[in-house]
């Protein structure tokens, strides 16, 4: 499959908060204040919100006819909206691992001391995950990291049937997970994330991570325990963009050949729902 290569423009108002110096005397107070998140999902989910529909989907050249038809309540019930099951049809081969997401896909070897860059920043699985014993775990395996715009299908599935073996949260800061970014902050190491560890029936033990971002202090995730299906609803994220990352043991899956390529040249592949993006290797 040849797959198209995700290009993203700077957002002009993350460019100012993140590369100037003014921007990032602002940014400090809306990174650490809670309270500032708040009050703005908060909005998001008044009547008077639903203003901003429109000019958002005009914005960014979403095509409404894929998505559920219904009257949206406030921004935020348009952005968790429903897309028609038909559009995103789940690939049920048991060999293939599908994207839990729409989004924009970068593969990642892990290694011991090195696990994966994001735009000139490092990171290891132990700091990301905050357990030693899971970073061990995946060593010489991959990282899948989906990263979601604000326009994107902001809902989630399983990849594979399976059971839950554990779940916890890490708090942390809500910076952006716009590339402009990734020069200046650790993003991943300071945003908040949810973690769920499944013992999946074709592809080993897999971490789902969510990855928290600036302005969403919620992540909707809708089972934390016991079994679960492929295609099976995880959760979904309130506004803004986000990121989910998985984590996969060694010698378990082969990525597909133009996700690798892609990944080694520095360039993200956009990925739909269901999606197959790699398949079992043993």
């Amino acid at each position: 499959m040849n797959r198209k290569v995700c290009n993203d423009n700077p957002n002009v108002g993350l460019s100012f908060l993140y590369n100037t110096a003014a921007g990032r005397i602002l940014l400090k107070p809306i990174v650490k204040s809670k309270f500032i998140s708040y009050l703005i999902g908060s909005f998001m989910e008044l009547k008077i919100s639903k203003i901003l529909i429109k000019p958002f989907i005009n914005k960014h050249n979403i095509n409404m006819d894929e998505y559920e038809n219904k009257k949206y309540n406030s921004f935020n019930d348009f952005f968790i909206r429903k897309i028609k099951q038909e559009k995103r049809p789940i690939d049920q081969n048991k060999s293939h691992l599908i994207s839990p997401c729409d989004g924009k896909l970068t593969c990642y070897k892990i290694t011991k001391d090195l696990v994966f860059s994001v735009k000139n920043s490092y990171y290891s699985v132990d700091t990301i995950l905050k357990n030693k014993k899971y970073a061990n775990l995946f060593t010489g395996g991959y990282a899948l990291v989906f990263r979601l715009s604000p326009e994107d299908f902001h809902r989630y599935s399983f990849i594979d049937d399976g059971k839950i073996l554990g779940n916890y949260k890490i708090k942390g800061m809500f910076h952006s997970v716009n590339p402009i970014v990734y020069d200046k902050f650790m993003v991943f190491k300071e945003n908040q994330r949810e973690c769920t560890l499944i013992k999946t029936n074709n592809f080993g033990k897999v971490m789902f991570m969510e990855v928290g971002a600036l302005l969403v202090g919620k992540i909707k995730n809708n089972k934390i325990k016991g079994s679960v299906k492929k295609g099976e609803e995880k959760g979904y994220f309130m506004y803004g963009g986000s990121t989910i990352i998985l984590f996969i043991e060694k010698g378990i899956i082969k990525i597909d050949d133009d996700i690798l390529n892609n990944s080694k040249k520095g360039l993200e592949t956009c990925v739909k729902q269901g999606e197959k993006i790699g398949k079992k290797s043993r």
